[in-house]
């Protein structure tokens, strides 16, 4: 028989600055290999309960710092972070299947930068001010944090995207009661035991694991958590807005995107399709940014197909572990079927599966065979009102379909529920700002994806959410304000 090879990660509860078992947990595999590696809390009501009260006796103190005393230590815990910076990549990647590479590259060093954004801008921000001298009469505007905040993050980007609610979160003043997604909670756990170390006060940061379904829900519906920040699927956001509606909460809703490229035949495609390959297929196609409808207009159809698919197919997919490896292991099995199941659909539809799932044969690794792993696959002649045009896939699976007119694309691009982010390919500046400025869509990339400036705002429309986050963004969404007039 062969030996146990490692004992099994348990992870805990950090509430008011101490590490709490669970009465139950829940398996967490390794999507690379299929196996359980890790135990995570099964929280529900009383340890919700538990946190919300550890938050809630923390905020008095917590709240009158200055934010130059908060921004310190916000600074002080990126440090730390970035110390740890190859053990925390590493977890990532073996926790969520994403490439040791991208979680080394994007993941951490985007949640460290996270801290030191939210640092130096919440130094920077400045209230209003207004006299009427007819009246004889001055108003000012003051901000105060709101108290404690409920931040759920999904599990694509574990860290990355827990780090962006709690940085400005805390930044602000308020406290913080966390719940990242069971399937990805190690990193979230690592950051616990770093805290303190940062200065961070006992209960202002508590990280509550389990499911959407008990901890997530416990937390939603508590009533001393007056702010939720949700990143996660639309219909999760639906219960969620249902069931804070009787406590009136302040909620900001990051939700699903079915994100276009439209390509113009004057695009230049030594730089298009590069960045078209990494905008559908990185991080396995599990960002809500990445690109799944891709029009590309008539005259150069043709050649961005054969030139795209050539390119695709050279995309590595294994173990993630592996430097060299471009794609890794999807988040879980169930996962894994539904993509491909979007596939299926598409070949029963009559539409091509050019390159990918069914049509070339995945080779893996010894240890990986039991693994969610996935090529990347492209599919032509999909109509527009096919599944695989209408839903969020969320996997390595990207639709290229051909346009006409400028018009016509700008109508089929916006014919979709969702709004989030969208990518214009063209040289001709006239064209750009007209097409970006008609696309029903909260982040319009043009001859680039994913270039983001902290400062501006983030978000989508329609289906994919509500609310912006950026430095301003955050800072009015996490904070209350008050108009003060004086009679003098």
């Amino acid at each position: 028989t062969m030996a146990h090879s490692e004992a099994l990660l348990v992870l805990e509860n950090f509430i008011a600055g101490k590490f709490v078992p669970c009465s139950s947990y829940i398996d967490s595999y390794n999507p690379s290999t299929g196996d359980v590696y890790c135990r995570v809390p099964d929280s529900g009501k009383e340890e919700v309960e538990a946190a919300v009260k550890a938050a809630k006796a923390a905020f008095p103190i917590w709240s009158s710092k200055s934010p130059l005393e908060r921004s310190q230590i916000l600074n002080k815990l990126a440090d730390l972070i970035e110390h740890d910076l190859e053990a925390f990549a590493q977890a990532e990647s073996k926790d969520q299947g994403k490439t040791i590479t991208f979680a080394r590259t994007v993941d951490i060093p985007r949640a460290v930068y996270n801290f030191r954004f939210f640092a130096s801008s919440i130094l920077h921000h400045t209230t209003e001010c207004t006299e009427m001298t007819s009246m004889g009469c001055v108003h000012y505007t003051s901000r105060a944090p709101v108290g404690v905040a409920g931040l759920i993050s999904p599990w694509n980007l574990p860290l990355y995207l827990l780090t962006w609610k709690i940085a400005p979160a805390i930044a602000c003043g308020n406290t913080v009661v966390a719940k990242p997604s069971e399937m990805t909670s190690v990193t979230a756990w690592m950051m616990c035991k770093l805290l303190e170390k940062a200065g961070v006060p006992h209960g202002v940061v508590n990280v509550v694991f389990g499911t959407g379904a008990k901890a997530g829900e416990a937390l939603v519906c508590h009533p001393d958590v007056p702010l939720i920040s949700f990143t996660g699927s639309t219909l999760t956001a639906q219960r969620i807005t249902e069931k804070s509606a009787p406590h009136c909460k302040r909620l900001s809703l990051e939700l699903g995107g079915k994100n276009p490229a439209i390509v113009f035949d004057d695009a230049d495609l030594s730089q298009c399709i590069p960045t078209t390959l990494r905008s559908s297929f990185a991080n396995q196609g599990e960002i809500c940014l990445c690109t799944s409808r891709i029009f590309v207009q008539r005259g150069i159809y043709s050649e961005f197909l054969k030139r795209f698919v050539a390119e695709a197919k050279k995309w590595k997919v294994g173990n993630p572990s592996d430097p060299t490896v471009d794609v890794g292991a999807l988040i879980s099995k169930e996962h894994l079927e539904k993509v491909r199941s979007y596939v299926k659909k598409a070949q029963a539809e009559g539409a091509r599966v050019l390159c990918g799932e069914g049509v070339d044969s995945l080779a893996l690794p010894t240890g990986n065979q039991k693994g969610y792993f996935m090529l990347p696959t492209v599919i032509a002649e999909v109509k527009d009102e096919s599944c695989c045009m209408q839903e969020e896939i969320f996997g390595p699976v990207t639709c290229v379909v051909a346009f006409d007119t400028e018009d016509e694309v700008i109508g089929r691009a916006n014919g979709v529920k969702y709004g989030l982010a969208a990518t214009v390919w063209s040289s001709n500046v006239g064209r750009v700002h007209r097409v970006a400025r008609r696309l029903q869509s909260g982040l319009v990339w043009t001859n680039c994806w994913l270039i983001r400036d902290l400062n501006l705002p983030f978000g989508g429309m329609k289906a994919s959410g509500i609310g912006r986050e950026g430095a301003k963004d955050s800072y009015e969404f996490f904070t209350e304000v008050k108009t003060i007039t004086i009679k003098h």
